[in-house]
């Protein structure tokens, strides 16, 4: 068993609070000493009460399914004998009602673009397979509920 941990910190300060107009920027402490600024989205929570250049938790959430993908897919790849010089993921996150009525992160739809040197390249029917194979590995993506698309560029 591993256990992971992350702090998260608020102050309201001399801000009023029971009118519903504070700032939601806040601050993830993370193990290794790096602070990140986080606020609720924009798209949740109108500016000025957001901080827009901050992380909001659902972007969070895709990029953690993206960077877990990310770090399986480069782990396999090697394994099968690939080198790889550069990814990058367009990921894209979709937040919306669902049928029972709460909004959730229906679906990640990661697009990752991988470029290959060496001998050994893979085709389209092996790069899939590394896709695939990541995929299952995931831990963050066997977490959620979320569906999972990959797209390989």
């Amino acid at each position: 068993m591993s256990q992971y941990t992350a702090l998260t910190a608020w102050q309201r300060g001399a801000q009023n609070f029971s009118d519903n107009r504070y700032r939601r920027a806040h601050t993830w402490r993370f193990d290794g000493g790096l602070d990140v600024p986080a606020s609720s989205s924009p798209h949740v929570v109108p500016l000025p009460f957001s901080e827009a250049k901050a992380v909001d938790p659902e972007e969070a959430f895709v990029a953690a399914l993206s960077s877990c993908h990310l770090l399986w897919f480069l782990a396999i790849a090697r394994q099968h004998g690939y080198v790889v010089d550069a990814y990058e993921d367009d990921a894209l996150g979709v937040m919306e009602k669902r049928a029972d009525g709460k909004v959730a992160m229906t679906v990640v739809t990661l697009r990752p673009r991988a470029a290959f040197s060496g001998e050994k390249i893979p085709d389209a029917v092996a790069l899939a397979a590394l896709h695939h194979e990541a995929h299952e590995e995931c831990f963050i993506a066997n977490s959620v509920k979320t569906e999972v698309r990959i797209e390989p560029q």
